[in-house]
């Protein structure tokens, strides 16, 4: 099946060309195509970076100084709106130099246009619908209590799991979207611990990575820094990795 969707391009101030740049998949696949009247925003010296309002976070793409110093321009001008940030990684020491800096988190945004290859056990895989919801809770909330994103979630496109041979749940997911740009992110891929090693959670996350680029020619995902487990299972499925991040709070300043 052939995309139907573009990959989306960054326009207005976000011009530079740095979406077409190595390490700035933020900017090009999470960044507003068009950046709303109103939407603070900042552009210079190989970065960008821009409010998302609702939560006070600050996303920034680019060289590290420069997206530090765009952090520190929204920090420093708009102080009672701008709580938290993402930038490359090393934004975080660089903003910490200036203001004080909490709750850091080394994250990956990984991506692919490609569809990975078969796995095991992939045949399973079986759509969710909101009569599941419940279920779904009760699963994550035992196997994932973690989990980002929950069953009713409007960001929320598509549920899947997998059946163990009694009937119940031993694994899920769930294709997400970017706030800004409605790009699908999968999201909250657990599976039961008793049921591990089986190659579930591969099968789920090629299935829901498949299902993406056929409809949108492409597909997302965060991924912690540290956990070596997903960062082979992805780099088997596919996912580049080119843009290692940091998220982190700013303290009251």
């Amino acid at each position: 099946m052939l995309a139907t969707t573009l990959v989306p391009r960054a326009t207005d101030l976000f011009d530079q060309g740095l979406e077409r740049r190595t390490g700035s998949a933020l900017l090009r696949f999470g960044a507003a195509r068009q950046r709303p009247a109103g939407r603070p925003g900042w552009s210079g010296d190989g970065a960008v970076a821009w409010l998302d309002d609702t939560r006070g976070h600050v996303w920034s793409v680019g060289a590290p100084e420069a997206a530090a110093g765009l952090v520190l321009r929204a920090a420093l001008g708009l102080p009672d709106r701008v709580r938290e940030f993402t930038g490359p990684r090393g934004t975080d020491a660089l903003v910490g130099r200036h203001l004080p800096v909490t709750d850091v988190v080394e994250w990956v945004f990984r991506w692919t246009l490609q569809e990975p290859p078969v796995q095991r056990a992939e045949e399973r895989v079986v759509a969710l619908d909101e009569t599941h919801h419940d279920e779904l809770l009760a699963f994550l909330g035992v196997h994932s209590p973690a989990h980002s994103t929950g069953p009713g979630s409007s960001a929320v496109s598509l549920w899947a799991g997998i059946r163990g041979a009694d009937g119940n749940l031993v694994a899920c997911g769930a294709l997400s979207s970017l706030r800004d740009t409605g790009a699908p992110l999968m999201a909250s891929v657990a599976t039961d611990a008793a049921q591990r090693g089986q190659g579930l959670g591969a099968a789920l996350t090629a299935w829901l990575t498949r299902y993406a680029v056929r409809r949108h020619g492409f597909c997302t995902l965060w991924q912690l820094a540290d956990n070596a487990p997903a960062d082979r299972l992805y780099t088997r499925l596919g996912y580049r990795n080119e843009d290692p991040c940091v998220s982190a709070r700013l303290a009251a300043h």
